[in-house]
């Protein structure tokens, strides 16, 4: 698995809560700081934009602008880092009824562009498959938490409705 390659991951989770609350929740930018281990901050630009603060013990702290790039309500929420078109990183949620419940998916790509990863695997290409292995764990487990939370929030919601 090479960061060329863009490799991607991808949870999901089954929620006891319609779409329409589901919603809300995913299309709030801000939702994942609260279960996040490394985003701590974000804040909207513009209507489109986004900047969010992250941190990582081997990286230390960063901040990245994100573009909106698909908004389509109880659906999907799509956004990129960096250059819309050239970006370092896709991600996605994207909602699809499930009964009375919701199936909620969150998808992330790594590049095409360089990223806060591309100077560990130029300092050492011999271990790039390593450190691309370990960031995607790392995400899949960030995007879990999320996603659970996510759902409890969610289901909440819907039996205090």
């Amino acid at each position: 698995m090479r960061y060329a390659d863009g490799p991607t991951v991808e949870v999901d989770v089954h929620v006891d809560a319609p779409p329409a609350v589901v919603w809300p929740l995913v299309s709030d930018v801000t939702t994942p700081v609260r279960f996040s281990e490394e985003l701590h901050e974000v804040r909207w630009i513009d209507a489109r934009r986004f900047v969010g603060r992250s941190s990582h013990p081997a990286a230390g702290t960063w901040e990245t602008t994100c573009t909106v790039v698909a908004r389509e309500p109880e659906r999907l929420f799509e956004w990129v880092v960096g250059d819309p078109a050239h970006p370092s990183a896709s991600w996605r949620f994207t909602l699809t009824p499930a009964g009375p419940g919701t199936r909620l998916r969150q998808w992330m790509r790594m590049g095409p562009a360089p990223s806060g990863l591309t100077p560990a695997i130029e300092a050492h290409p011999d271990k790039e498959e390593r450190i691309v292995a370990r960031r995607l764990a790392e995400h899949r487990a960030n995007m879990q938490r999320t996603v659970e939370g996510i759902r409890q929030l969610a289901e909440e919601r819907a039996a205090g409705a």
